[in-house]
């Protein structure tokens, strides 16, 4: 009896506060745009939601990028890739590498990170340029917020 009631409990708490399941559910697309407003072609989409790695674990959250149209990243000094960049300010941030597709001119950069454990409010996501080298994390060229995510 105890069991029936502490899941009516939970069930009607989940139900009046939605909020809670949106961040435990939430899928999102968001796109990113240039910084630099002379950039009037780069555009990106990151893509935010919960996965379920193998072996079996909790779900974590992956963060997805896909960028076009952008610069070559020598074009801004001593870069030479692109890098995908989250942030929630003055907690934490994750960083990952953005590998370019085969095409000469203008390739496609993408790449993906799987393993967030936290919670997905006030994100801040980029595309960012990169020396990979030096792992020298240059100025942002694509940037939104997730309270853009559709």
């Amino acid at each position: 009896m105890k069991r029936i009631i502490m899941g009516l409990f939970l069930l009607t708490f989940l139900v009046i506060n939605p909020s809670l399941t949106n961040a435990i559910s939430m899928t999102c697309s968001l796109v990113l745009e240039p910084t630099d407003k002379t950039l009037t072609n780069a555009k990106g989409i990151a893509l935010i939601y919960k996965v379920q790695l193998h072996p079996p674990s909790f779900p974590r959250t992956n963060i997805s990028i896909l960028a076009v149209h952008l610069p070559a990243p020598s074009t801004y000094g001593n870069y030479d890739s692109y890098e995908g960049f989250a942030y929630i300010p003055d907690e934490i941030s994750w960083r990952f590498r953005l590998y370019p597709t085969p095409e000469e001119e203008s390739p496609t950069w993408a790449g993906r990170f799987d393993l967030i454990t936290a919670k997905m409010e006030n994100i801040h996501v980029q595309v960012r340029l990169s020396n990979s080298k030096t792992n020298k994390l240059g100025p942002s060229i694509l940037s939104n917020h997730i309270k853009s995510c559709k």
